[in-house]
């Protein structure tokens, strides 16, 4: 677990990521003192993660969406079975070897379905 640093006035109990000569909540001097805590994030994630159980992949239910199919059998297969409504792809590749011709094609032949 991760702590973190924080200094607490023995004044007024305020808490501040860094030192101070006088306490910006109550100005006394010289009353921050360094203490080390664990940092919430990391309780948080703690927690999260007892809650989750990894699983295998051959447990995890597919749920079929509404793909549009390209008409190009093999981009269809490698982006699942179709492009999802509302996602996102990225297609990266080195320069020139096709990457704006392919999806001028696929584009256009999902679009043609809906004009």
């Amino acid at each position: 677990m991760k702590s973190r640093t924080s200094f607490v006035c023995q004044q007024c109990s305020a808490e501040f990521p860094q030192w101070y000569g006088k306490c910006p909540g109550c100005g006394q001097w010289n009353t921050l003192v360094e203490t080390v805590r664990e940092s919430k994030n990391s309780e948080l994630r703690m927690k999260n993660r007892s809650q989750s159980t990894p699983q295998k992949l051959s447990d995890v239910k597919h749920i079929e969406k509404n793909r549009l199919k390209s008409g190009f059998g093999e981009f269809d297969r490698v982006m699942g079975g179709g492009i999802v409504p509302g996602s996102v792809t990225l297609l990266a590749g080195d320069p020139g070897i096709g990457k704006s011709t392919l999806l001028l094609h696929v584009l256009s032949a999902v679009g043609g379905m809906y004009v």
